[in-house]
């Protein structure tokens, strides 16, 4: 029986403890893992700086971490579809199953969500981890673990694009070149867009996004306004793009997308910012620009693996850091400064000295 269960936990704001705590145990409906790989995630940070994202505040120890994958260990009674030595991605949040919401295919909006790592649940940056079985999903064995773990973000791309009807022939806007806006543009190039062009403030992300299949890219200026930024937008690609997805969530990189958008165009919202921002409204309206929300995602799971499974989207790009999970600290503030031009940082949480977790 493994002894050895070491987790990250946010006691508050700057306050990120290694401890141990206690194997979980499973009900018969949940499987115990070892967890392997870990990503960290803006959100992450956000509450490692402030405490809190919007409503969800931290008012106890949370384990951090939910950009997942690891390796089935123990199985619950009633789990039929995995078995112990499955490698799965974990789709960390698990709704109730019973509401209206859900009912209707819209489990992401469940007001009894449990997702990993948000107020008051605990994550995944853990050695052992228990989950929900039907939330795991199996990897081929020639998909990578950090792979795995990388199909969450992936999963708000695909959502992402899903909401803003991206098809065959589409001209796609994305504001912001950093993980979930790569992504996106991965996800929306699989999806058929024909010219996608993507900004950012930091020239390094974009020559990321240029490596990645990028039409355009526009280095944008802080003193910039959103209408100049829009009208070069619009001379650079073909046409205004009808469909634009903003994933900074900046007051500025809304106001942009709504700007540059063709008339009966799309905007999605993915980047969550300050909980009132002032938008231009009256323009939106008056050329029947759809403005809508994403809240994480929704059913993409599957898809998002068959994406990466098929070679279709390559995600090994966005890893630029690894660390052990004993450096969790140094694995963070690289993440929070962009340290060497961080993109994706990748914590391994199982012994360097073995490669079999402990058998339950």
């Amino acid at each position: 029986m493994a002894k050895d269960n070491l987790t990250a936990v946010l006691y508050g704001i700057e306050d990120m403890r290694l401890e141990q705590r206690p194997i979980p145990v499973i009900a018969d409906d949940e499987v115990l893992l070892a967890m392997d790989s870990v990503g960290i995630c803006g959100s992450d940070v956000h509450y490692l700086k402030e405490g809190r994202i919007g409503d969800f505040i931290l008012t106890k120890p949370m384990v951090i971490g939910h950009e997942a994958a690891g390796v089935v260990v123990k199985l619950g009674k009633k789990v039929t579809s995995l078995k112990v030595g499955d490698r799965v991605a974990i789709e960390p949040g698990v709704p109730c199953r019973y509401c209206d919401l859900c009912k209707q295919g819209k489990y992401s909006l469940c007001a009894d969500m449990v997702f990993c790592a948000t107020p008051p649940y605990d994550g995944n940056l853990t050695r052992y981890y228990k989950h929900a079985a039907d939330f795991c999903f199996k990897l081929p064995d020639h998909v990578s673990m950090e792979e795995g773990a990388l199909l969450e973000p992936l999963s708000v791309g695909v959502h992402a694009c899903r909401r803003a009807g991206v098809g065959l022939g589409s001209r796609v806007l994305i504001l912001g070149a950093g993980p979930i806006g790569l992504v996106t543009m991965l996800v929306a190039q699989s999806m058929g867009a024909s010219e996608i062009l993507i900004t950012d403030l930091e020239q390094h992300r974009l020559d990321v996004a240029k490596e990645l299949g990028a039409h355009h890219t526009l280095l944008q200026r802080r003193d910039q306004s959103a209408e100049e930024v829009a009208a070069i937008v619009r001379r650079t690609m073909s046409g205004p793009p009808d469909r634009s997805i903003d994933c900074c969530g900046a007051e500025s990189s809304a106001r942009l997308a709504i700007f540059a958008t063709v008339s009966s165009g799309v905007v999605v919202i993915v980047g969550m910012g300050a909980p009132e921002v002032k938008l231009p409204l009256i323009n939106a309206l008056a050329r029947e620009v759809d403005i809508r929300g994403v809240f994480r995602y929704c059913n993409d799971y599957a898809a998002a693996l068959a994406l990466v499974a098929s070679g279709k989207v390559n995600v090994k790009r966005l890893v630029t850091h690894h660390f052990d999970i004993k450096d969790t600290d140094k694995a963070f503030e690289t993440s929070r400064k962009g340290l060497g031009g961080a993109i994706k940082v990748m914590i391994h949480v199982q012994p360097r000295n073995t490669n079999n977790p402990v058998k339950f």
